[in-house]
């Protein structure tokens, strides 16, 4: 399926590609295009005008739907989260490597590094 929308969204680019190429210039661009060539009809310009924008709408639809085809079987990952390990067969918990964790893990880290537990009821004073 993809390969038959990438086909044809190929085959819109070249004639598009074509169609622009042949269109009259109006501008003094590169000061090529302002003689008479064999289209210079005003007819034809509206042609070409037109088959300009069916093409340029066929461009645009068959990008969106290649964009929306690639992305149909992709599964939503988190970038702040490290990805889910499935559990071994076995029961045996998954080591964790100690350079991996997310963002968040490590932040949680150092916070603990920096910060004494909290005490779980009232405490007399102590002397120092």
């Amino acid at each position: 399926m993809q390969t038959v929308v990438i086909v044809i969204h190929l085959m819109i680019v070249a004639t598009l590609i074509a169609t622009v190429l042949l269109q009259k210039s109006e501008g003094g661009g590169l000061g090529i295009g302002g003689g008479a060539g064999f289209m210079s009809s005003r007819g034809t310009a509206n042609l070409l005008s037109r088959t300009t924008a069916i093409l340029a709408a066929g461009f645009f639809v068959t990008s969106l739907f290649l964009s929306w085809l690639a992305s149909y079987d992709r599964k939503p990952s988190s970038i702040i989260l490290p990805t889910t390990q499935s559990q071994p067969a076995g029961g045996a918990t998954p080591t964790v490597p100690s350079s991996g964790g997310g963002v968040l893990d490590s932040l949680k880290k150092s916070e603990e590094r920096q910060s004494p537990p909290a005490p779980s009821g009232p405490e007399a004073p102590r002397s120092q």
